[in-house]
């Protein structure tokens, strides 16, 4: 009886220092981690000294898979002379818009303000080797406005952030309060509506307060320069017009004159011609004349020489009156 005694016994001290085991293991505080949670109040600890950070979600297995590497690397960050952060993309989305995270983890590296993004496995040797042999000095750092200190960025966070919060609303919408769906689809619609309203009146007060009316005089000299300007629009077309047709008149005088040239060169060369033939035609008659004389002074025998002469110059006064009372003629013939 007293062996079957002793078991109870032995077992109840077993449990009471078992016991006694888990509350001393529960009192010690759990390890504390050396990774520091960055947010968008603290997140500008970066601009100074040497940090390496990481973007994770608590949902994705790739970020869960590092967890152990990245508090092992940060339990090391005093011997690298290096500070380790974590950002929490669901928490913090105004951060992930400001570094423009894409993909999950990302890793990043900081130096003095200047900001690499490292894309090798997130081992802690490899993170170790990237620190001590400064490999990160071979990437190209993120500059200008993809810099996360830039003011582009900034308005990316911006936007990030406001989305972020209005996916925490449908969440509550949904899941918190059970509505549907497509309430709060109808609901996010309405709102932004009356938010553009809202902000156009907004911007109508604003101009309406800082702008200020031109008097009525510099009105009325605007609308009296519009006219001039009016006018001279239309005396130009009336310029345009009448060069053309000037333009159209010259072109008909200038055929005219040379259709006018050519009949007086045709005229030129039949008064040429009709010149010849009275020239030719005098020459016969004198000829002849002088031919008949001869003949008759041989004939006759008792006709002087004066006679002949006198006869001569009488017959050549003759044909050269003819040939000016011809000419005399023609222009009056040619004129209609």
């Amino acid at each position: 009886m007293t062996g079957s005694r002793c078991v109870p016994v032995l077992l109840a001290a077993w449990l009471a220092a078992a016991a006694a085991e888990g509350l001393q293991q529960a009192a010690l505080p759990a390890e504390e981690s050396r990774v520091q949670p960055m947010t968008a109040s603290n997140w500008t600890l970066v601009m100074e000294g040497e940090w390496m950070l990481k973007f994770y979600a608590p949902w994705c297995p790739s970020c869960q898979q590092t967890d152990s590497e990245w508090e092992t690397f940060a339990k090391n960050g005093e011997t690298l002379q290096i500070s380790v952060g974590k950002v929490d993309v669901i928490q913090e989305p105004g951060l992930s818009g400001r570094f423009f995270v894409t993909t999950l983890p990302a890793f990043f590296h900081a130096k003095d303000g200047i900001f690499r993004r490292y894309r090798g496995p997130g081992i802690y040797e490899d993170l170790q080797n990237y620190i001590l042999e400064k490999k990160w000095q071979s990437v190209e750092p993120l500059t200008g406005w993809k810099s996360p200190a830039s003011l582009t960025m900034s308005g990316m966070a911006g936007l990030f952030s406001i989305s972020g919060k209005i996916w925490h609303l449908h969440n509550y919408f949904t899941v918190t309060l059970g509505i549907p769906a497509w309430c709060s689809y109808v609901f996010f619609v309405i709102a932004t509506l009356v938010f553009g309203l809202f902000m156009g009146l907004v911007l109508v007060v604003i101009s309406e307060c800082f702008y200020v009316p031109l008097p009525r005089v510099s009105s009325e000299r605007s609308e009296q320069d519009q006219r001039p300007e009016e006018v001279q629009g239309a005396e130009q077309l009336q310029d345009a017009e009448e060069e053309k047709d000037d333009s159209n008149e010259e072109e008909n005088k200038d055929s005219l004159a040379d259709d006018e040239e050519e009949k007086e060169d045709l005229g030129d060369e039949d008064e040429a011609e009709e010149y010849e033939e009275e020239d030719n035609l005098a020459g016969s008659m004198d000829e002849e004349r002088s031919d008949a004389n001869d003949q008759g002074v041989l004939q006759e025998g008792s006709v002087s020489q004066e006679e002949l002469d006198a006869a001569h110059s009488a017959d050549t006064q003759e044909v050269v009156e003819d040939s000016l009372r011809q000419r005399k003629s023609q222009p009056a013939n040619k004129g209609p």
